[in-house]
Protein backbone atom coordinates (compact mmCIF):
# COMPACT_ATOMS: atom_id res chain seq x y z
CA UNK A 1 0.00 0.00 0.00
CA UNK A 2 1.14 3.48 -0.70
CA UNK A 3 1.00 6.02 2.07
CA UNK A 4 -1.35 8.94 1.49
CA UNK A 5 -0.98 12.43 2.87
CA UNK A 6 -3.80 13.17 5.37
CA UNK A 7 -3.95 16.75 4.15
CA UNK A 8 -4.60 15.48 0.64
CA UNK A 9 -7.60 13.39 1.73
CA UNK A 10 -9.04 16.30 3.69
CA UNK A 11 -8.61 18.49 0.65
CA UNK A 12 -10.48 15.97 -1.48
CA UNK A 13 -13.39 15.78 0.97
CA UNK A 14 -13.69 19.58 1.28
CA UNK A 15 -16.54 20.94 -0.86
CA UNK A 16 -15.49 23.48 -3.43
CA UNK A 17 -17.31 26.77 -3.98
CA UNK A 18 -18.43 27.79 -7.42
CA UNK A 19 -17.03 30.85 -9.13
CA UNK A 20 -18.34 34.21 -7.99
CA UNK A 21 -20.55 35.64 -10.75
CA UNK A 22 -19.11 38.63 -12.53
CA UNK A 23 -21.99 41.07 -12.92
CA UNK A 24 -20.01 43.15 -15.41
CA UNK A 25 -19.81 40.37 -18.01
CA UNK A 26 -22.15 40.48 -20.98
CA UNK A 27 -23.38 36.94 -20.28
CA UNK A 28 -24.29 37.72 -16.64
CA UNK A 29 -28.00 37.64 -15.75
CA UNK A 30 -29.76 40.84 -16.77
CA UNK A 31 -31.22 41.46 -13.32
CA UNK A 32 -27.66 41.48 -11.92
CA UNK A 33 -26.19 43.73 -14.60
CA UNK A 34 -28.95 46.36 -14.53
CA UNK A 35 -31.97 45.89 -12.26
CA UNK A 36 -33.75 48.90 -13.76
CA UNK A 37 -33.44 47.51 -17.28
CA UNK A 38 -34.65 44.13 -15.99
CA UNK A 39 -37.81 45.75 -14.57
CA UNK A 40 -38.30 47.95 -17.64
CA UNK A 41 -38.20 44.90 -19.92
CA UNK A 42 -41.11 43.33 -18.03
CA UNK A 43 -43.28 46.31 -17.07
CA UNK A 44 -44.66 49.29 -18.94
CA UNK A 45 -46.41 51.79 -16.66
CA UNK A 46 -49.28 53.89 -17.92
CA UNK A 47 -48.46 57.58 -18.40
CA UNK A 48 -50.66 58.52 -15.42
CA UNK A 49 -48.57 56.22 -13.17
CA UNK A 50 -45.39 57.99 -14.23
CA UNK A 51 -47.01 61.37 -13.56
CA UNK A 52 -48.21 60.25 -10.14
CA UNK A 53 -44.78 58.89 -9.25
CA UNK A 54 -43.17 62.22 -10.14
CA UNK A 55 -45.84 64.11 -8.21
CA UNK A 56 -45.31 61.87 -5.17
CA UNK A 57 -41.61 62.69 -5.19
CA UNK A 58 -42.44 66.40 -5.40
CA UNK A 59 -44.92 66.20 -2.52
CA UNK A 60 -42.43 64.32 -0.36
CA UNK A 61 -39.75 66.92 -1.07
CA UNK A 62 -42.12 69.54 0.38
CA UNK A 63 -43.10 67.32 3.32
CA UNK A 64 -39.46 66.81 4.32
CA UNK A 65 -38.96 70.60 4.37
CA UNK A 66 -42.04 71.17 6.53
CA UNK A 67 -41.15 68.40 8.98
CA UNK A 68 -37.58 69.71 9.13
CA UNK A 69 -39.04 73.07 10.06
CA UNK A 70 -41.11 71.39 12.76
CA UNK A 71 -37.90 69.90 14.17
CA UNK A 72 -36.37 73.36 14.44
CA UNK A 73 -39.50 75.13 15.70
CA UNK A 74 -40.03 72.59 18.50
CA UNK A 75 -36.42 72.87 19.64
CA UNK A 76 -35.73 69.27 18.60
CA UNK A 77 -32.78 69.96 16.33
CA UNK A 78 -30.43 68.11 18.70
CA UNK A 79 -33.01 65.56 19.81
CA UNK A 80 -30.60 63.05 18.31
CA UNK A 81 -27.26 64.56 19.35
CA UNK A 82 -25.14 62.66 16.83
CA UNK A 83 -25.23 61.25 13.31
CA UNK A 84 -25.70 58.79 11.61
CA UNK A 85 -26.76 57.14 14.87
CA UNK A 86 -29.23 58.86 17.15
CA UNK A 87 -26.92 58.39 20.14
CA UNK A 88 -23.44 56.99 20.57
CA UNK A 89 -24.92 53.60 21.47
CA UNK A 90 -28.27 53.51 19.68
CA UNK A 91 -29.34 53.82 16.07
CA UNK A 92 -32.76 55.10 17.15
CA UNK A 93 -34.00 57.38 19.88
CA UNK A 94 -34.60 56.17 23.42
CA UNK A 95 -37.40 56.88 25.89
CA UNK A 96 -35.05 58.92 28.04
CA UNK A 97 -34.62 61.44 25.20
CA UNK A 98 -38.26 62.48 25.45
CA UNK A 99 -40.44 64.02 22.76
CA UNK A 100 -37.54 65.86 21.10
CA UNK A 101 -35.87 62.55 20.32
CA UNK A 102 -39.05 61.21 18.73
CA UNK A 103 -39.47 64.33 16.58
CA UNK A 104 -35.87 64.40 15.34
CA UNK A 105 -35.69 60.65 14.72
CA UNK A 106 -39.10 60.73 13.01
CA UNK A 107 -37.80 63.35 10.60
CA UNK A 108 -34.80 61.15 9.86
CA UNK A 109 -37.11 58.24 9.09
CA UNK A 110 -39.04 60.41 6.62
CA UNK A 111 -35.82 60.70 4.62
CA UNK A 112 -36.21 57.01 3.80
CA UNK A 113 -39.78 57.65 2.66
CA UNK A 114 -38.46 60.45 0.43
CA UNK A 115 -35.83 58.08 -0.99
CA UNK A 116 -38.54 55.50 -1.70
CA UNK A 117 -40.66 58.12 -3.50
CA UNK A 118 -37.70 59.26 -5.61
CA UNK A 119 -36.78 55.64 -6.33
CA UNK A 120 -40.34 54.94 -7.44
CA UNK A 121 -40.16 57.93 -9.80
CA UNK A 122 -36.88 56.65 -11.26
CA UNK A 123 -38.25 53.13 -11.82
CA UNK A 124 -41.45 54.45 -13.40
CA UNK A 125 -39.56 56.84 -15.68
CA UNK A 126 -37.06 54.14 -16.71
CA UNK A 127 -39.84 51.67 -17.51
CA UNK A 128 -41.91 54.06 -19.62
CA UNK A 129 -42.15 53.27 -23.32
CA UNK A 130 -40.64 54.79 -25.34
CA UNK A 131 -37.63 55.30 -23.11
CA UNK A 132 -37.04 58.95 -22.18
CA UNK A 133 -33.46 59.49 -21.06
CA UNK A 134 -34.04 63.10 -19.94
CA UNK A 135 -36.85 62.02 -17.60
CA UNK A 136 -34.73 59.31 -16.01
CA UNK A 137 -31.84 61.73 -15.50
CA UNK A 138 -34.14 64.12 -13.65
CA UNK A 139 -35.07 61.27 -11.32
CA UNK A 140 -31.43 60.43 -10.66
CA UNK A 141 -30.67 64.12 -10.09
CA UNK A 142 -33.23 64.10 -7.29
CA UNK A 143 -31.63 60.99 -5.80
CA UNK A 144 -28.18 62.55 -5.61
CA UNK A 145 -29.55 65.81 -4.19
CA UNK A 146 -31.32 63.79 -1.48
CA UNK A 147 -28.10 61.91 -0.67
CA UNK A 148 -26.13 65.15 -0.51
CA UNK A 149 -28.72 66.80 1.70
CA UNK A 150 -28.78 63.79 4.04
CA UNK A 151 -25.04 64.15 4.55
CA UNK A 152 -25.42 67.90 5.02
CA UNK A 153 -28.17 67.26 7.57
CA UNK A 154 -25.76 65.07 9.50
CA UNK A 155 -23.18 67.85 9.40
CA UNK A 156 -25.81 70.27 10.75
CA UNK A 157 -26.21 68.03 13.80
CA UNK A 158 -22.49 67.41 14.28
CA UNK A 159 -21.69 71.16 14.25
CA UNK A 160 -24.43 71.94 16.76
CA UNK A 161 -26.98 73.57 14.40
CA UNK A 162 -24.60 76.11 12.94
CA UNK A 163 -26.93 78.62 11.24
CA UNK A 164 -24.93 78.69 8.00
CA UNK A 165 -25.22 74.91 7.59
CA UNK A 166 -28.93 75.12 8.42
CA UNK A 167 -29.35 77.73 5.68
CA UNK A 168 -27.45 75.55 3.19
CA UNK A 169 -29.65 72.61 4.19
CA UNK A 170 -32.79 74.56 3.30
CA UNK A 171 -31.35 75.90 0.03
CA UNK A 172 -30.43 72.39 -1.08
CA UNK A 173 -33.98 71.31 -0.26
CA UNK A 174 -35.21 74.13 -2.49
CA UNK A 175 -32.99 72.78 -5.28
CA UNK A 176 -34.58 69.37 -4.78
CA UNK A 177 -38.04 70.92 -5.10
CA UNK A 178 -36.95 72.65 -8.31
CA UNK A 179 -35.73 69.41 -9.93
CA UNK A 180 -38.84 67.53 -8.78
CA UNK A 181 -41.07 70.26 -10.25
CA UNK A 182 -39.30 70.10 -13.60
CA UNK A 183 -39.61 66.30 -13.68
CA UNK A 184 -43.32 66.47 -12.85
CA UNK A 185 -43.83 68.95 -15.68
CA UNK A 186 -41.82 66.83 -18.12
CA UNK A 187 -44.02 63.79 -17.43
CA UNK A 188 -46.98 65.79 -18.76
CA UNK A 189 -45.41 66.74 -22.07
CA UNK A 190 -43.48 65.20 -24.93
CA UNK A 191 -39.86 65.24 -26.06
CA UNK A 192 -40.14 67.40 -29.15
CA UNK A 193 -38.25 70.68 -29.34
CA UNK A 194 -39.93 73.27 -27.09
CA UNK A 195 -42.03 75.87 -28.89
CA UNK A 196 -42.32 79.28 -27.20
CA UNK A 197 -45.84 80.53 -26.48
CA UNK A 198 -44.82 84.11 -25.72
CA UNK A 199 -42.25 86.61 -26.94
CA UNK A 200 -38.65 86.90 -25.84
CA UNK A 201 -39.31 89.99 -23.72
CA UNK A 202 -41.90 88.11 -21.66
CA UNK A 203 -39.46 85.22 -21.13
CA UNK A 204 -36.83 87.66 -19.87
CA UNK A 205 -39.36 89.17 -17.46
CA UNK A 206 -40.12 85.72 -16.06
CA UNK A 207 -36.42 84.98 -15.60
CA UNK A 208 -36.18 88.19 -13.56
CA UNK A 209 -39.07 86.85 -11.50
CA UNK A 210 -37.29 83.53 -10.97
CA UNK A 211 -34.07 85.27 -9.91
CA UNK A 212 -35.90 87.59 -7.50
CA UNK A 213 -37.76 84.61 -6.00
CA UNK A 214 -34.52 82.69 -5.50
CA UNK A 215 -32.98 85.74 -3.80
CA UNK A 216 -36.11 86.07 -1.64
CA UNK A 217 -35.69 82.47 -0.44
CA UNK A 218 -31.98 82.98 0.21
CA UNK A 219 -32.59 86.09 2.30
CA UNK A 220 -35.32 84.20 4.13
CA UNK A 221 -32.71 81.70 5.30
CA UNK A 222 -30.70 84.60 6.71
CA UNK A 223 -33.80 85.77 8.59
CA UNK A 224 -34.06 82.25 9.99
CA UNK A 225 -30.36 82.13 10.87
CA UNK A 226 -30.52 85.44 12.72
CA UNK A 227 -33.96 84.96 14.28
CA UNK A 228 -34.96 83.54 17.63
CA UNK A 229 -35.87 80.00 16.53
CA UNK A 230 -32.44 78.38 16.75
CA UNK A 231 -33.71 74.81 16.66
CA UNK A 232 -32.71 73.78 20.18
CA UNK A 233 -33.44 74.86 23.72
CA UNK A 234 -29.73 75.30 24.47
CA UNK A 235 -27.63 78.27 23.44
CA UNK A 236 -27.06 78.11 19.67
CA UNK A 237 -25.02 80.74 17.83
CA UNK A 238 -26.96 82.97 15.44
CA UNK A 239 -25.85 84.87 12.36
CA UNK A 240 -24.22 88.16 13.41
CA UNK A 241 -26.70 90.44 11.64
CA UNK A 242 -29.61 92.50 12.89
CA UNK A 243 -32.65 90.29 12.58
CA UNK A 244 -35.22 93.07 12.06
CA UNK A 245 -33.14 94.74 9.34
CA UNK A 246 -32.85 91.47 7.39
CA UNK A 247 -36.57 90.83 7.89
CA UNK A 248 -37.37 94.23 6.35
CA UNK A 249 -35.08 93.45 3.40
CA UNK A 250 -36.93 90.17 3.03
CA UNK A 251 -40.22 92.07 2.93
CA UNK A 252 -38.90 94.46 0.26
CA UNK A 253 -37.86 91.52 -1.91
CA UNK A 254 -41.29 89.97 -1.41
CA UNK A 255 -42.93 93.14 -2.70
CA UNK A 256 -40.58 93.10 -5.71
CA UNK A 257 -41.67 89.56 -6.51
CA UNK A 258 -45.34 90.55 -6.13
CA UNK A 259 -44.83 93.57 -8.41
CA UNK A 260 -43.07 91.47 -11.06
CA UNK A 261 -45.88 88.92 -10.93
CA UNK A 262 -48.56 91.59 -11.36
CA UNK A 263 -46.59 93.18 -14.22
CA UNK A 264 -46.26 89.77 -15.86
CA UNK A 265 -50.01 89.16 -15.61
CA UNK A 266 -50.68 92.60 -17.15
CA UNK A 267 -48.25 91.95 -20.03
CA UNK A 268 -49.69 88.49 -20.69
CA UNK A 269 -53.17 90.00 -20.90
CA UNK A 270 -51.90 92.73 -23.24
CA UNK A 271 -50.29 90.31 -25.69
CA UNK A 272 -53.27 87.91 -25.55
CA UNK A 273 -51.14 85.05 -24.23
CA UNK A 274 -52.48 81.49 -24.03
CA UNK A 275 -54.50 80.37 -21.01
CA UNK A 276 -51.68 78.32 -19.47
CA UNK A 277 -49.25 81.15 -18.63
CA UNK A 278 -52.13 83.40 -17.57
CA UNK A 279 -53.57 80.80 -15.21
CA UNK A 280 -50.20 79.97 -13.62
CA UNK A 281 -49.42 83.68 -13.12
CA UNK A 282 -52.80 84.35 -11.55
CA UNK A 283 -52.35 81.41 -9.18
CA UNK A 284 -48.88 82.62 -8.24
CA UNK A 285 -50.24 86.07 -7.44
CA UNK A 286 -52.82 84.60 -5.04
CA UNK A 287 -50.15 82.44 -3.36
CA UNK A 288 -47.90 85.47 -2.91
CA UNK A 289 -50.68 87.49 -1.31
CA UNK A 290 -51.45 84.67 1.14
CA UNK A 291 -47.74 84.26 1.90
CA UNK A 292 -47.41 88.00 2.50
CA UNK A 293 -50.32 88.00 4.94
CA UNK A 294 -48.75 85.15 6.91
CA UNK A 295 -45.37 86.88 6.87
CA UNK A 296 -46.66 90.17 8.24
CA UNK A 297 -48.84 88.51 10.87
CA UNK A 298 -45.96 86.40 12.16
CA UNK A 299 -43.68 89.45 12.23
CA UNK A 300 -46.08 91.53 14.36
CA UNK A 301 -46.99 88.62 16.67
CA UNK A 302 -43.41 87.75 17.70
CA UNK A 303 -42.99 84.75 15.37
CA UNK A 304 -45.34 82.07 16.73
CA UNK A 305 -44.17 78.61 15.74
CA UNK A 306 -47.34 77.65 13.86
CA UNK A 307 -47.20 80.70 11.60
CA UNK A 308 -43.48 80.26 10.97
CA UNK A 309 -44.15 76.69 9.88
CA UNK A 310 -47.00 77.84 7.62
CA UNK A 311 -44.66 80.46 6.13
CA UNK A 312 -42.08 77.75 5.33
CA UNK A 313 -44.76 75.68 3.61
CA UNK A 314 -45.86 78.75 1.66
CA UNK A 315 -42.28 79.35 0.59
CA UNK A 316 -42.15 75.87 -0.95
CA UNK A 317 -45.48 76.34 -2.74
CA UNK A 318 -44.43 79.78 -4.00
CA UNK A 319 -41.18 78.37 -5.40
CA UNK A 320 -43.04 75.56 -7.18
CA UNK A 321 -45.46 78.01 -8.80
CA UNK A 322 -42.70 80.37 -9.91
CA UNK A 323 -41.13 77.45 -11.75
CA UNK A 324 -44.52 76.42 -13.14
CA UNK A 325 -44.92 79.92 -14.56
CA UNK A 326 -41.53 79.60 -16.24
CA UNK A 327 -42.32 76.16 -17.64
CA UNK A 328 -45.72 77.28 -18.93
CA UNK A 329 -44.12 79.69 -21.40
CA UNK A 330 -43.42 76.88 -23.86
CA UNK A 331 -45.01 73.68 -25.02
CA UNK A 332 -43.40 70.38 -25.92
CA UNK A 333 -45.59 68.03 -27.95
CA UNK A 334 -44.84 64.39 -28.49
CA UNK A 335 -41.79 63.78 -30.65
CA UNK A 336 -42.54 62.47 -34.13
CA UNK A 337 -41.76 58.75 -34.43
CA UNK A 338 -38.65 57.94 -36.40
CA UNK A 339 -39.42 56.44 -39.81
CA UNK A 340 -38.59 52.77 -40.02
CA UNK A 341 -36.85 51.39 -43.08
CA UNK A 342 -39.08 49.13 -45.20
CA UNK A 343 -37.22 45.92 -46.10
CA UNK A 344 -36.72 45.40 -49.80
CA UNK A 345 -38.81 42.63 -51.39
CA UNK A 346 -37.19 39.60 -52.90
CA UNK A 347 -37.24 39.56 -56.74
CA UNK A 348 -39.07 36.26 -56.83
CA UNK A 349 -41.72 37.49 -54.41
CA UNK A 350 -42.26 40.68 -56.36
CA UNK A 351 -42.52 38.74 -59.61
CA UNK A 352 -45.10 36.37 -58.17
CA UNK A 353 -47.16 39.24 -56.81
CA UNK A 354 -47.04 41.13 -60.09
CA UNK A 355 -48.06 38.05 -62.07
CA UNK A 356 -47.62 37.50 -65.83
CA UNK A 357 -48.01 40.52 -68.07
Amino acid sequence: MTATDPRESVHKRRPTMGPVPNVTRADAPSFLRNPLAFVAARWTPAPRIVRRAALTALVMSVVIVVTGGAVRLTGSGLGCPTWPKCTEDSLHNTAEMGVHGYIEFGNRLLTYVLCAAVGWAIVAARSQKPYRRSLTRLGWAQFWVVMGNAVLGGIVVLVGLNPYTVAAHFLLSSALIAVATVMWQRTREGDAEPRPLVGKAVVQLVWFLVAASALLIAVGTVVTGAGPHAGDSSEVARMPVDWETVAKLHAVLAWIVVTLTFALWFVLKAVDAPKGPLARTRELFVILLAQGVIGYVQYFTDLPEVLVGAHMFGSCVMWIWVLRVLLSLRERPEAAPKPQAVPAQEPAASASIAGPR
